[in-house]
């Protein structure tokens, strides 16, 4: 395929890279299916401990020099690789969206959201302020700066291969931080399809060898990178085991953690709400990505009074659904990721059934990793709607008061992304307020997917903590540093304490 080829994609390829240099390691590979047709794409090899241990040693050495790049120099480097990435778009679109399954325009999407984090970074280069604070003691003067962390893990799954990384790398770099990729096994090609794209761009400039790192693997490298003392900071997205796994890794060596698990979102809809518009942000929310993002639309709160109509009307919207091959962009869905979500999908819907759910539109595998969409009538307290199932399952309840609905919203364990659809402004501030949505991201006349990196992105309770992308994230990825100075001829000591000699 075209987009092979321009991506530089090759049928074998080593898999860890310190940026240019690419570590040979054992005979062990992944190999990428993709789920469109199940065809191999090619396969990569797996990171040894040898190649691994090398990969550490040069981002050592890559973070003595990085760190003292000027912050705006090392903005100018992330502004080229969004540059790099625009030229990149189709290509690596496509990529996304052959080995992942997302539509083809979710896939454009998906690298559009690197760009925008590296116009974010690049503006954000010169704005790591810290703060001047005044001393209770005479000729003195207080201020606080903010310094690098060292290496940084990267942990992603396989729903986003390519742009969540980029969140947190372009963050991490404009912070003067070396970074190391772990993809998912699951969609090698594109990680290496970005590291071909960075290393032109850090070549050009003369980036030390070693700032951008690539591992590959599964689980096993995710232990080494979360029991490494020599990483500062892991930042892993991914289910909500894996999270727990995680942190607990990192918190017995007193590391840090940035932690993007599981959502269970829900979206209320009241009466006040306009239908319309509450319909396609319940649709794409349900059925976009094959349900299989974590901000993923899994439970509609509908208003008593307008159920039925509600409920007829999502009916027929997903009759409209077409489903096939992604790289055709008159497709809305994909497939899912490979034959294992599918059983799982096929499990939730039997699960589903035997605990009372009412199916109105009936799941069932269509062929090899394609699934139908399906809506299930239930109550919130079912055992299989507090679980996050990562398919295209939507679950549909009844709400009579604006207190019942945020509480029924609330009562689930991951608390990620949120929404309301009214046009009742004190039900819209009710919602956002302190006695409203528990979650990381709450949403009015909006779904629950489709983040901006303006924001920070994150979420509450098993959803692990996290905040990535906007705002004032970037701090997650360095130190601060109170410095006092004496600028006196004097030395009081603070709390006026007496110490005399």
């Amino acid at each position: 395929m075209k987009f092979l080829e321009e991506l530089n994609i090759q049928t074998h390829q080593q898999g860890t890279s310190t940026g240019n240099n690419w570590l040979p390691t054992n005979t062990e590979t992944i190999t990428s299916y993709s789920p469109v047709n199940n065809s191999v794409i090619g396969s990569v090899t797996v990171t040894n401990q040898n190649a691994y241990n090398k990969v550490i040693q040069q981002a050592q050495l890559a973070f003595k020099e990085w760190r003292n790049w000027p912050a705006p120099k090392r903005g100018e480097i992330v502004r080229q690789i969004g540059d790099a990435l625009r030229n990149k778009k189709q290509a690596l679109g496509q990529l996304v969206s052959y080995e992942m399954g997302k539509s083809l325009q979710e896939g454009y999407g998906e690298v559009q959201e690197m760009i925008d984090i590296c116009d974010f970074a690049v503006g954000l280069s010169r704005q790591l302020y810290g703060l001047t604070i005044h001393s209770e003691r005479p000729q003195h003067k207080m201020y606080e700066q903010w310094h690098p962390l060292g290496i940084v893990g990267i942990i992603s799954a396989f729903n986003f291969p390519v742009a969540v990384w980029s969140w947190n790398a372009a963050l991490a770099w404009i912070c003067g931080n070396i970074c190391i990729w772990k993809p998912s096994e699951k969609t090698p090609l594109c990680s290496i399809a970005v590291q071909h794209i960075v290393n032109e761009v850090f070549q050009k400039n003369n980036v030390p060898e070693g700032v951008s790192c690539l591992v590959q693997g599964g689980k096993e490298i995710g232990e080494w990178l979360s029991n490494d003392v020599n990483i500062a900071l892991i930042s892993a997205t991914g289910s909500t085991r894996m999270g727990k796994a995680v942190s607990t890794a990192v918190a017995a060596r007193l590391g840090k953690s940035i932690l993007e698990l599981g959502g269970n979102n829900a979206i209320i809809i009241s009466q006040h709400a306009d239908i319309n518009m509450a319909l396609i942000g319940s649709l794409f929310g349900a059925v976009g990505t094959a349900g299989q993002r974590c901000t993923t639309t899994r439970r509609l709160i509908i208003h008593e009074s307008i159920y039925e109509n509600f409920k007829q009307k999502l009916i027929n919207a997903y009759a409209q659904i077409k489903i096939g091959n992604p790289l055709d962009a008159n497709n809305h869905v994909g497939p899912l990721i490979d034959s294992d979500a599918v059983k799982m999908y096929l499990h939730a819907i039997e699960q589903c059934k035997q605990q009372g759910g009412n199916f109105i539109v009936e799941g069932k595998q269509i062929e090899g990793c394609y699934v139908q969409p399906c809506i299930a009538e239930v109550t919130n307290e079912l055992q299989i709607v507090q679980h996050e199932t990562f398919a295209p399952i939507l679950y549909i309840m009844k709400y009579k008061t604006i207190n019942e609905a945020i509480a029924m919203q609330n009562n689930v364990p991951q608390g990620l992304s949120s929404s309301i659809f009214t046009l009742n402004m004190r039900e819209a501030e009710y919602f956002l307020s302190h006695g409203g949505s528990d979650c990381g991201i709450a949403n009015v006349n909006i779904g629950t997917s489709g983040a901006e990196i303006g924001g920070a992105f994150g979420g509450e309770k098993e959803t692990g903590g996290g905040r990535e992308s906007g705002s004032d994230a970037w701090k997650s990825y360095m130190r601060r540093q109170t410095n006092t100075i004496n600028w006196g001829d004097s030395l009081p000591l603070a709390q006026g304490i007496q110490f005399n000699i």
